[in-house]
């Protein structure tokens, strides 16, 4: 396997007509790791996680709040894991901009 440096474009585009962009970046050979960049107008999605994020918000304030009502605030330069199971909202107070990675493991064959 050769390495390939991924420059990762701190402004990358935005698409203003649409609610979100996503621009993955990366993805290994199984699918179950990848690395990208995502951004969102203001707006609040329910969310089911089968996989493990890393996010680095570059841009904006999120609120991600779990099934049993706890808030979490997050704020441009902050970095947070959202674990494999969590279940609950993501809040975009505001426009956000983030680079993300995520590992979401493969089902095995028993």
């Amino acid at each position: 396997m050769t390495l390939r440096p991924i420059r990762f474009d701190p402004k990358p585009p935005v698409d203003p007509t649409s609610a979100t962009t996503v621009h993955e970046w990366y993805q290994d050979r199984t699918g179950a790791f990848s690395a990208g960049f995502w951004a969102s107008q203001a707006s609040t999605l329910a969310v089911k996680y089968d996989e493990d994020e890393f996010c680095m918000l570059l841009e904006g304030t999120v609120e991600l709040t779990d099934a049993s009502g706890h808030t979490e605030t997050f704020t441009a330069g902050d970095a947070f894991v959202i674990p494999s199971g969590f279940t609950g909202t993501w809040k975009s107070v505001t426009a956000v901009r983030k680079f993300y990675v995520v590992h979401l493991p493969k089902p095995t064959a028993d």
